[in-house]
């Protein structure tokens, strides 16, 4: 059974620490995504955070969208949300919006006004950024920083009636603009957006800024533990102050973690979507894609992605993960769950000259070595047969066990077969072989006579299933020399490679994410968007091995 329990971090030891004091009564987190593009690996990391956290002191979980910026957001981004949480293996308690607390978020932002703690302000966005300053040098108060209680009152109405045009106005906390922290000096609470929501459609033209509409959703949740990564670490203070000065009944606390780093992997939001909008990549659920619908449609499992993320721990240290430890997992996931079964990806037609013509005999093998209770399955062999074009070389190097002229092979369930003849066409390629068999050598008759260095997989021709084949490559370049590139000119050209070849008859029932072990190659999935009826498409998962120790 799966271990569902993490290992301690230092997130586990602070809410341990406050049910222990009586801070709180009852743990309630929540994965609070933006519906502006798909979630990646990173996200995954944090949703098995927050549930599992919850989960484990017997508490709750909401799953909270904050669409707050509507010409960004699309009911698609919604959707697939859901269906990536459910489908990592968790269930929310309840499903929010910061759309559903807009009313309530539009009176806070009045309390805040009659406070005296917020104003409308009429500068553009160039000149708030002008008078912003900089780490050494303290901000500049806005010229209309001290309107009046009254005055601001109107001006907030009427922003939210609608009189005013995008960028015209925008409503800011009055903090402290000489405040070390940058994101003290009055930021903003409110700006003016006329465009359409995906959930309040046109019933609003301001919208509240993340950093204030976290907060207070937060706490209106009733959210003990607010988790997320370091780079909000600096807004910590202004999340304090919304819900302080908001006057919020429930007083959620932050907390921030590293965010997951994984080389050769793209895990910027913006650049996924550029790659998606530029057309480099098929959609977000492309298998090359780190999102975790690409990673599922590539063959990636649920259970392989959880224990990735408990594997690499909760730390606030900056860390790169190595590819490899995700590669891993999903070979540990699928090792005894896999059928093992031959593929053919680059055919070279193999004729047994001595075989009988018209004969076909099934032959036994495993469907999985590690796991006798996948038992045995029955696979057809005959007189012609395709095996790897790499399987073959007219004049191969030293030690080279494979097939060559005059040398002898395994093939892998049947027999030896020995190399006689090569076929080529007018260009001189190889595009037949000549073989002959010993039928004393059946796989499993206990032959002895003598040894071969060689075993190769092969697949029978009258029956094969054609089949077409991803192979895939890393999307970034992995260049140091390349970092100061553009982002476009760093993607991989070679990322994708599609091979046209062949599999076992047994394949002609495998269906969308059907999951196997292909001798020699690798586990691969099938396609769930590409195959059909007259054709099969398998995504390479990963190949068999790899060299990576996780606990090195």
């Amino acid at each position: 059974m799966e271990n569902k329990t993490s290992s301690s971090n230092f997130i586990k030891s602070i809410v341990a620490e406050d049910l222990k004091a009586g801070k709180v009564k009852e743990v309630i987190t929540r994965f609070p995504p933006e519906p502006n593009g798909y979630l990646h690996i990173g996200h995954a990391k944090s949703i098995c955070l927050n549930f599992e956290l919850a989960d484990e002191y017997g508490g709750k979980t909401n799953l909270r969208f904050d669409d707050t910026n509507p010409v960004k957001e699309d009911t698609e981004y919604v959707e697939s949300i859901q269906e990536d949480v459910k489908w990592l293996g968790f269930e929310w308690d309840d499903l929010r919006f910061a759309s559903d607390y807009f009313e309530e978020l539009y009176e806070r932002a009045v309390l805040l006004i009659k406070k005296g703690k917020a104003f409308v302000c009429d500068l553009t966005a160039e000149e708030m950024r002008e008078m912003r300053g900089t780490l050494t040098v303290p901000g500049q108060n806005s010229p209309y920083r001290d309107r009046s209680v009254e005055e601001n009152l109107d001006l907030f109405a009427r922003m939210r009636a609608g009189e005013f045009k995008d960028g015209e106005r925008i409503l800011r906390a009055k903090i402290d603009m000489s405040s070390p922290n940058i994101n003290l000096r009055d930021p903003a609470l409110y700006r003016i957006a006329h465009a359409h929501h995906h959930r309040t459609g046109d019933a609003w033209c301001i919208y509240p800024m993340y950093d204030y509409a976290h907060p207070i959703s937060d706490a209106i949740e009733g959210v003990t533990h607010s988790v997320c990564t370091l780079e909000f670490e600096d807004h910590r203070p202004l999340y304090d102050w919304a819900i302080a000065e908001c006057e919020m009944e429930s007083q959620p606390r932050q907390y921030e973690f590293a965010r997951l780093n994984v080389t050769n992997t793209i895990m910027s939001k913006r650049y996924l979507k550029l790659l998606v909008d530029q057309g480099v990549v098929e959609s977000w659920d492309d298998p090359r894609m780190p999102t975790i619908s690409g990673l599922r449609r590539r063959g990636f499992t649920a259970e392989s992605l959880r224990a990735f993320c408990r594997e690499i721990g909760v730390a606030r240290a900056y860390s790169v993960v190595d590819e490899r430890m995700l590669e891993f997992f999903i070979r540990e996931d699928l090792k005894l769950k896999a059928p093992r079964t031959m593929a053919v990806l680059a055919p070279l037609k193999v004729v047994i000259t001595n075989y009988p013509e018209g004969q076909v005999e099934m032959l036994e093998a495993e469907n999985n070595a590690e796991n006798e209770e996948m038992g045995n399955r029955q696979i057809p062999f005959s007189r012609e047969i395709y095996i790897e074009q790499d399987d073959f070389m007219e004049n191969p190097p030293a030690k080279y066990f494979r097939l060559f002229p005059g040398n002898e092979v395994r093939l892998k369930h049947a027999y030896f077969i020995k190399c006689e003849e090569v076929i080529k066409d007018e260009a001189g390629n190889v595009v037949e072989l000549r073989c002959t068999y010993d039928p004393e050598t059946k796989s499993g008759s206990g032959f002895t006579g003598r040894k071969v260095k060689g075993t190769i997989h092969w697949v029978e021709a009258s029956q094969a299933v054609p089949a077409e084949f991803r192979l895939f490559e890393p999307l970034l370049v992995d260049n140091a020399d390349d970092e100061d590139k553009e982002f476009l000119e760093r993607i991989n050209p070679n990322s994708l490679e599609v091979l046209q070849g062949f599999v076992e008859p047994n394949m002609k029932e495998a269906r969308g994410q059907d999951k196997f072990q292909f001798f020699r190659h690798g586990y691969f999935n099938v396609d769930p968007k590409h195959t059909s009826e007259s054709k099969v498409v398998f995504n390479r998962i990963v190949s068999l091995k790899s060299s990576f120790d996780p606990k090195a």
